[in-house]
């Protein structure tokens, strides 16, 4: 399946950003010369109106033949201007996503930086897992023991330690 021209699957935002100035450009080059063909063409369409007025048949039809000539290629270029303005505001819509697809965070990643940041290796995911349960454990049996230390010196006041 061949890529439409304002697919911009596969680049990053740069190259994406590269790729519609490019059609930005092609556009506003294509606008100029649609106005020059404008210019052309309002410049036949005098000329036919001078030889009308001055009553020169062969004139106006060669006048006229240049003008249609003109006018096909302006409205050619219309269709050319009509397509690049669409096919870069399609372009324009993908780029927040290519932005996104950037930013996106890699969570095995960051989990392996965070890993790394205090002092662990990658891949001993088990063994820190296991070390926090432990700790856990560790509290909690030091929070029973004082616990326990506690309901004992409460039930013999006279006995402080």
């Amino acid at each position: 399946m061949e890529q439409q021209p304002e697919d911009l699957r596969g680049m990053s935002p740069e190259e994406a950003r590269d790729y519609i100035l490019g059609h930005l450009s092609t556009l506003k080059l294509t606008e100029k010369q649609k106005e020059e063909l404008r210019q052309e063409r309002e410049k036949w369409e005098k000329r036919m109106s001078l030889a009308e007025s001055l009553g020169q048949p062969d004139l106006v039809e060669e006048a006229r033949k240049k003008r249609d000539e003109v006018l096909q290629k302006e409205t050619q270029l219309q269709a050319e201007i009509d397509t690049l303005k669409t096919q870069i505001q399609q372009m324009q819509r993908q780029l927040p996503a290519l932005k996104a697809r950037e930013r996106s965070i890699d969570t095995d990643l960051l989990e392996q930086e965070l890993l790394m940041t205090t002092g662990h290796l990658p891949g001993e995911e088990e063994g820190t897992a296991t070390e926090r349960a432990l700790s856990a454990l560790e509290k909690e049996q030091a929070a029973q023991a004082a616990l326990e230390e506690l309901k004992k010196k409460m039930q013999n006041p006279q006995n402080p330690s």
